[in-house]
């Protein structure tokens, strides 16, 4: 036997075990048992290394490097109290020490560039790049960790590759055929079904185990799904368990790939945020989409951008202009298997799925909740920070008034000026109380 002959019969050994044990099973939404087996092992073992840890390192050094622990400890308390105690009669000069502090704190640790940097652990997970803050190592765990490197790159690597190629393929190439198919049900019908096995198979690619919670409220037709975003596979995690019109920016390299191919057969609408005229356009979507209740709800994602999933920060008003039920989901991921968050501005997709693909697993909760309507007198902001408060508190998330777009742009001038505008009526309705005094 020469070496083309037997690498054929590798090859051929290795797609029969893929598609008999993972593909075709993760198609038809079946599990065999063997992603439940391998997570009870990896639970496991998490917990041994972290015992290990925690015995071999003082609990000076604990408390010192716990994620809990921030580099500052703020004073919450509003302008209006932080100054009380500073300042006697109108204007006082010391006011400036209130915001001298406010402006110090910022700078050494502010609420939103945190948010746009991989959540801290508690405890290692055995992966290199989370060995920041643990540097505590016994032979033992050493061993351990080498195995792991072993599992995750020879085996999990090689095994999630092949997956996502299939599933991306698949996507690509079903969506392309679906599209050219008049519009009809049946055309909507394969569109759903390529959509829904394609995500399967791919979320099987990063050994995701995901609890979805209250099914009973899944988003209806007609309707727009609104959720907090960590990451694109944010999509896919929902796509599992139905599918969605999407809404979204339009992206370059595998991503866009994926999307020009995707609104051949569904929907989906894809924007340029920079361009104003796409937004009017998206607008208008939107409400001729919701219109017919007939077709998929849209899954819009509201922050705009993606963001560490320890917060939630400020809702975009224009999803909830539009009318229609909301159907709020809160999605939270479990850090100590795998980072999910994308920093987009670090990593490429392609390098991002490599990391994903390179980690434990992939696990998630996903909690539908009651849908919800916009109240009378209620404006659109107002609707979107009661939607945002409602996932803040169900995914255990902390709620940010802040834009997510001050990722990439500067904070607006009307924040500065809302700041100014609160410390001016302090000033005024103090000088009027001294005055009717007098």
């Amino acid at each position: 036997m020469d070496g083309s002959e037997l690498a054929g019969k590798i090859l051929y050994t290795w797609m029969t075990l893929v598609l008999g044990f993972i593909l075709l099973p993760s198609a038809f939404g079946v599990s065999l048992g063997i992603s439940q087996i391998y997570m009870k092992i990896l639970v496991k073992t998490l917990e041994w290394a972290t015992i290990r840890i925690e015995k071999g390192v003082s609990k000076k050094s604990v408390l010192k490097h716990s994620a809990s622990v921030g580099i500052i400890q703020r004073d919450e308390s509003p302008m209006e109290k932080g100054l009380s105690g500073l300042r006697g009669r109108d204007f006082e000069l010391s006011d400036v020490f209130y915001f001298s502090k406010k402006g110090l704190e910022a700078i050494v640790e502010d609420e939103v560039t945190q948010r746009f940097s991989s959540e801290e652990l508690v405890s290692w997970n055995l992966l290199t790049r989370t060995n920041v803050n643990f540097q505590y190592i016994s032979p033992r765990l050493t061993m351990v960790w080498v195995l792991g490197v072993l599992v995750r790159y020879c085996i999990l690597l090689p095994l999630r590759v092949t997956l996502a190629f299939i599933g991306i393929s698949l996507l690509v190439m079903g969506t392309t055929l679906v599209g050219q198919l008049p519009e009809s049900s049946l055309k909507n019908w394969l569109s759903e079904l390529v959509h829904l096995t394609c995500c399967r198979i791919c979320v099987r690619a990063l050994s995701g185990t995901i609890h979805y919670h209250n099914k009973q409220y899944k988003p209806q037709k007609g309707g727009i799904c609104v959720a907090n975003h960590t990451s694109p596979i944010d999509v896919l995690i929902l796509t599992m368990d139905g599918c969605y019109a999407m809404v979204g920016q339009v992206h370059g390299g595998l991503m866009g790939i994926i999307q020009r191919a995707m609104v051949k057969a569904c929907p989906h609408v894809w924007f340029e945020r920079s361009e104003m005229k796409d937004r009017h356009l998206v607008t208008q979507r939107l409400r001729e989409h919701i219109a017919d209740k007939k077709k998929l709800p849209i899954l819009i994602f509201p922050e705009g951008t993606c963001i560490n999933n320890t917060s939630v920060m400020m809702f975009k008003k224009g999803s909830f202009e539009i009318g229609g039920t909301i159907h709020p989901v809160a999605i939270k991921y479990n850090p100590q298997f795998g980072d999910a968050f994308w920093n987009s501005s670090k990593y490429n997709m392609v390098s991002y799925l490599l990391r994903m693909m390179t980690s434990w697993a992939i696990v998630c909760d996903v909690w539908y909740m009651p849908p919800m309507t916009r109240e009378k007198g209620e404006d659109a902001v107002q609707f979107a920070n009661r939607v945002k408060s409602a996932i803040a508190v169900q995914g255990g998330l902390t709620e940010l008034p802040w834009d997510g777009g001050l990722k990439r742009a500067r904070v607006k001038d009307t924040f500065k000026e809302e700041q100014q505008k609160n410390y001016s009526k302090m000033i005024v309705g103090n000088g009027s109380l001294n005055s009717e005094s007098n």
